[in-house]
């Protein structure tokens, strides 16, 4: 009984430590009509071209983001679990260093490494600094993609399937595209939403490579509007529990497709 009201206890806490910051923020953003709630300020949001711009620039940067992740993750955590199991803790010592070293930590090497006046000047250009900022969103969301197909790998039996596509004469990019890749989807999918969410919030690597992105858009309009971003804030939130939402609902068809079949 002790136990049961300390969780609730615990759960209250929890409740209004988080869910009371986001409503006095939401209360906020309906002040911009003096005496009334409106949705003015979430009006004035949608109808600037800087947001679309940048929001659709971070989207976009966010799907090249998760397809280079997937290239990368997939390829690398089938070869460790297949052939190279003892270097496991080592690559996921590698998966977690961006979790301790900072952003801006990264922007900076990628500054002094790819500078005008290097042997490889990708700041030089808009692409090539699309590409160095891409680059970092993939090295940022490293180490939630990679646990997640990590995970996906542990619940089949990669050697059996790598085994049974071999006996039918399947290489190795068709082993991985099309055995392993359709069977850790979910997996996949989930550090995907995660990248999408991170890529969509994510300031420094683009504010200091200076990248129309929308995490400087929300900076910049926090600085000179007062309900505008609290508006901006919510409209960021929802997209994140929307990619939290997804994940969850296409785990839950996944495990009911699977129970359906078995």
């Amino acid at each position: 009984m002790k136990t049961r009201i300390w969780s609730w206890i615990a759960l209250a806490i929890g409740f209004l430590y988080f869910a009371l910051p986001l409503i006095g923020t939401i209360e906020f953003s309906l002040r911009k009509r003096r005496g009334e709630y409106s949705l003015d300020a979430y009006r004035w949001v949608f109808e600037d071209p800087r947001f679309r711009e940048t929001f659709t620039y971070s989207v976009v940067m966010a799907i090249c983001t998760i397809l280079v992740g997937v290239l990368i993750v997939v390829p690398t955590a089938y070869w460790v679990r297949l052939r190279f199991p003892r270097l496991r803790p080592v690559v996921e010592f590698i998966t977690l260093l961006p979790l301790v070293i900072p952003p801006i930590v990264i922007v900076f090497g990628y500054i002094r490494l790819y500078n005008t006046a290097s042997l490889l000047p990708l700041t030089g250009s808009a692409t090539g600094t699309n590409f160095l900022l891409m680059m970092g969103y993939a090295t940022l969301s490293l180490p939630y993609m990679y646990r997640a197909v990590d995970t996906g790998l542990r619940a089949i039996d990669v050697r059996t399937l790598t085994e049974a596509a071999q006996s039918l004469g399947a290489g190795w990019p068709v082993i991985i595209g099309r055995v392993i890749l359709p069977n850790v989807l979910v997996a996949v999918l989930s550090g995907a939403f995660l990248t999408f969410a991170i890529v969509i919030g994510e300031f420094v690597l683009a504010a200091l490579l200076n990248r129309p992105a929308f995490g400087p858009y929300l900076q910049l309009i926090g600085a000179n509007r007062a309900y505008e971003p609290a508006a901006l804030a919510v409209i960021a939130f929802a997209i994140t529990w929307f990619c939290m939402g997804l994940i969850q609902l296409v785990s839950r068809f996944s495990a009911q497709g699977r129970a359906k079949r078995s």
